[in-house]
């Protein structure tokens, strides 16, 4: 199984490939044809783009590479690691809120999937079913129950909690 965000880096680097060899040569043409170099800001703005896409390929080439290291079977089968879902209930209010534990890359959380390396995802790294975490917010320390507990093997197999 394929880590979920090389698919979304791909794509992304697919296409800036297609930006780079055939949309930027073609606003440079296009820019170059409106006369002197040294004062075409729409010339300047597609250099820019292009040094700007350059670098962004050189970024996720490397980022694809280590995310190729990323051995799957090394992932804990019954610890939150990445990719599991996770259910907490503050210890005081009983409020209850969910987690799903992604790369950087992946993170957006309206949906609820926050970071491996954020605060909440280190502190959550290898606990597992009825631990208690404590967990520091802006508001300060708090103490969570693990609730439940989906690993990303869980997922794989079409298991939904423990």
């Amino acid at each position: 199984m394929d880590l979920p965000i090389v698919k979304k880096l791909k794509k992304e680097l697919d296409e800036l490939y297609h930006e780079l060899n055939v949309r930027i040569p073609k606003d440079l043409h296009e820019a170059a044809a409106h006369g002197d170099l040294s004062e075409n800001a729409e010339y300047e703005a597609a250099r820019a783009r292009q040094d700007y896409v350059q670098a962004r390929i050189a970024q996720l080439t490397e980022r694809m590479q280590q995310l190729s290291l990323y051995d799957l079977s090394s992932i804990p089968k019954g610890s939150i690691a990445y990719g599991s879902r996770v259910t907490l209930e503050e210890v005081d209010s009983g409020e209850v809120v969910a987690y799903q534990i992604v790369f950087p890359e992946e993170v957006d959380p309206a949906a609820g999937q926050i970071s491996l390396h954020s605060p909440i995802g280190q502190a959550l790294l290898h606990k597992e079913l009825d631990d208690e975490v404590e967990i520091v917010t802006p508001q300060g320390k708090q103490s969570y129950t693990i609730i439940d507990l989906t690993t990303l093997h869980d997922l794989e197999n079409g298991v939904e909690g423990e």
